[in-house]
């Protein structure tokens, strides 16, 4: 298989969209978090990066994966929102009390479902309802780890490894980096986007008794961005001692959805400061730049045996990339895919990519999709196709 770049054909196309002589750098941003990173989901553009690959302990925040893991498992059938799991006392004795972290205050012997324990994990941030859903799934939190470093490196996070389901200090095994944070979000909202909406932005939880008196205990969601900057949505904060107060947050706003993540900051109240000032500034000091709008053919790929010899490669949905809000830079552009492409293919298909670099800033990676559907060629037309391919023709 050859990778195809394709730029001439795209020219006129992206002419109409970006004619604007127009050259900045990127906005500045200034932070006292020693990692921070933030990406365009629109439109794959990197907007900040500071010591984005630097392996540190996660904290809570490793556990998005959890939750991704078992989102995927939902998503397949494969694990109901209504299954019940009970609360070993092991697991319980190790898991309560003041220094055993955030809890959802489990109870020994008692029957939760899924559905609550997704909410204590996210919403409360339950160390206790990590390991109870761990070792629900797979009988013991390290076999949950194992799907856990699975799923990472189908996501191709390097820099990343899992040695329990709730971020908790282990010497060191388990580690993150903020840019693989960033994917595991991206992959959470894009992949699950339902159940994304659904636990992510839960502003408090009720579960629990208090001690003597037995009333309901109840918890705010600690996600720093919520009510404070439009648009925001979820993720997952977290802290300990060793790795400091960070944070893995997502919003959208007029179509732009953007993820950010801090790590290292020194208190509660800076995170809630530092969170709020940086999704700000991604908003304000970038805009999305029309490209190509949502339907356009940008350009035809060659399909092999199908019963077309091409299918148009079109935009699923208007197209943009980020821009420094005031300027509207020149750019060039390709289409990339791997091909010739193999038919069938469905109408709708992610089959190829159109990259678009800016002349100062980063190259930002769009979709592109079938146009039509293309089936598998004929008897006729596969041994046409071999005649061809022998002869060289």
């Amino acid at each position: 298989m050859t990778r195809n770049h394709i730029a001439a054909a795209i020219a006129p196309v992206l002419a109409i969209a970006i004619a604007y002589p127009t050259v900045a750098a990127a906005p500045s941003f200034d932070t006292p978090a020693p990692v921070a990173y933030m990406i365009d989901l629109s439109s794959g553009a990197e907007l900040y990066a500071k010591d984005a690959d630097r392996r540190m302990p996660p904290a809570s925040m490793a556990k998005m994966m959890t939750v991704l893991v078992a989102f995927d498992l939902i998503k397949k059938g494969e694990l109901k929102l209504d299954t019940q799991f009970e609360v070993r006392p092991e697991t319980w004795k190790q898991w309560h009390g003041p220094s055993a972290g955030s809890t959802m205050f489990l109870s020994t012997g008692e029957k939760v479902s899924v559905d609550n324990l997704l909410k204590g994990i996210v919403t409360l941030s339950g160390n206790d309802a990590c390991v109870v859903l761990a070792e629900g799934i797979s009988g013991t939190e390290q076999a949950f780890s194992n799907l856990m470093n699975q799923r990472a490196a189908q996501l191709g996070l390097k820099n990343s490894h899992f040695g329990n389901s709730n971020g908790w200090p282990d010497g060191g095994v388990t580690y993150v980096t903020a840019r693989d944070l960033a994917k595991v979000a991206q992959a959470t909202i894009e992949e699950h986007p339902q159940l994304y909406k659904k636990y992510y932005s839960l502003p408090s939880f009720t579960w629990g008794k208090t001690l003597g008196a037995g009333a309901d205990i109840t918890q705010a969601n600690r996600d720093p961005l919520l009510g404070r900057v439009a648009g925001a949505d979820g993720l997952k904060t977290g802290h300990t001692e060793e790795a400091g107060y960070g944070f893995t947050g997502s919003a959208e706003q007029s179509g732009r959805r953007l993820v950010m993540v801090v790590a290292g900051l020194t208190g509660f109240n800076q995170r809630i400061e530092e969170s709020v000032k940086f999704m700000n500034w991604g908003f304000r000091a970038w805009k999305a730049q029309p490209v190509v709008a949502k339907g356009r053919r940008v350009t035809t790929a060659t399909v092999q045996l199908g019963s077309a010899a091409e299918v148009g490669l079109i935009a699923p949905r208007d197209l943009a990339i980020a821009v420094a809000a005031g300027t509207s830079p020149n750019v060039t552009a390709k289409v990339v895919y791997q091909g010739p492409i193999k038919a069938p293919i469905a109408a709708g298909q992610h089959i190829a990519d159109l990259i678009v670099q800016p002349a100062d800033g980063p190259a930002q990676t769009l979709p592109l999709v079938a146009e039509t559907a293309v089936g598998e060629a004929g008897f006729f037309g596969r041994a046409w196709a071999g005649f061809k391919s022998l002869f060289g023709a």
